[in-house]
């Protein structure tokens, strides 16, 4: 079993600009047309991909949205939480862990995810499908959200840069 920075090395992870670390490691060579999509996209997208993501400590995924749905899977380390509001505004909290390995986070929903145990770290995988793109990944502007979702300022301003 290897600790956080041990899975950094092993598996070449890079700072992610939500907060963590994070690999590319499948990018499907059959592609779609973008317009063919929800949302009227630009150019083509990966039928799926999908990354290595580490949090470690006090990191966290900040909120923010895409425009696929996403999966995460759970694969060494302790709990994490995801945090999701929908556009009805309802906040939904997902565990992931060994108990709970699997959690699907819909598109367009404002997700961030934390340790439960800070002084640990988490491994997991994310799959989007359609292909992430960088095109489609908004980071929340914290004043914009709460705005929007008063009632979760704490939660918010706790995790957003």
């Amino acid at each position: 079993m290897c600790n956080a920075k041990e899975w950094i090395q092993k598996l070449e992870l890079l700072p992610h600009p939500e907060g963590g670390y994070y690999k590319e490691i499948y990018r499907s060579s059959e592609n779609i047309d973008g317009k063919l999509l929800p949302g009227n996209r630009e150019g083509v997208r990966s039928i799926s991909t999908a990354i290595y993501f580490l949090l470690e400590g006090n990191n966290f995924s900040a909120f923010h949205r895409i425009k696929s749905d996403e999966i995460w899977h759970f694969y060494d380390g302790s709990e994490l939480i995801i945090y999701s509001i929908n556009e009805s505004g309802q906040l939904k909290e997902y565990p992931l862990s060994k108990e709970t390995p699997m959690q699907i986070i819909p598109q367009n929903e404002w997700f961030a995810a934390e340790l439960k145990d800070k002084t640990s770290f988490a491994l997991v995988g994310c799959t989007v499908a359609p292909g992430f793109d960088f095109a489609d990944f908004e980071m929340a502007n914290a004043e914009i959200l709460i705005q929007k979702f008063p009632q979760y300022q704490n939660i918010i301003n706790r995790l957003t840069y």
